[in-house]
């Protein structure tokens, strides 16, 4: 089982969303933990391990760390502007 730590943008964004979409991404993260690059993962191109996996009109970008077994929670956001 994987290890989830959040970015401090990460974690801004559980604190200051939505409690429905909190409570979505949670879910989701949760998945995660078991199953690091899920079936609905898509790989970042140009970027080695990192990932990224869309809730609603939201998408978490993270790194995952094999030898640690550890996933990290770079961003969250709404999809207009996570990428930038």
């Amino acid at each position: 089982m994987f290890t989830i730590v959040f970015s401090k943008q990460a974690a801004k964004f559980l604190r200051t969303a939505e409690r429905t979409v909190t409570r979505r991404i949670l879910q989701k993260l949760e998945g995660l933990k078991e199953e690091p690059v899920s079936h609905d993962a898509k790989k970042i191109v140009g970027k080695d391990r990192y990932f990224r996996v869309r809730v609603g009109d939201h998408r978490i970008l993270y790194t995952v760390m094999y030898e640690s077994q550890t996933i990290l929670i770079d961003r969250i956001d709404k999809r207009s502007r996570v990428y930038q």
